[in-house]
């Protein structure tokens, strides 16, 4: 399930990225930064729940296993 969540989020990172930069060639300006804004932190997201640590474990991967008793 987090996989499809992750992959979700990747996906609307994506789209808000493709409209953002829609929007700024049309002459907005607020609309777009506040997407690539959204756009950026999602993608901070994602590559903190996705990242190998030192001992090569991610955050994606404890969530999955459970919790440790």
């Amino acid at each position: 399930m987090l996989d499809a969540a992750l992959s979700l989020m990747m996906l609307a990172a994506i789209a808000l990225v493709g409209g953002g930069v829609f929007l700024l060639r049309r002459g907005e300006r607020k609309r777009p930064v506040l997407m690539l804004t959204l756009a950026g932190i999602m993608v901070v997201n994602l590559i903190i729940w996705t990242l190998p640590d030192r001992s090569g474990s991610t955050l994606a991967g404890a969530a999955q296993a459970g919790p440790t008793q």
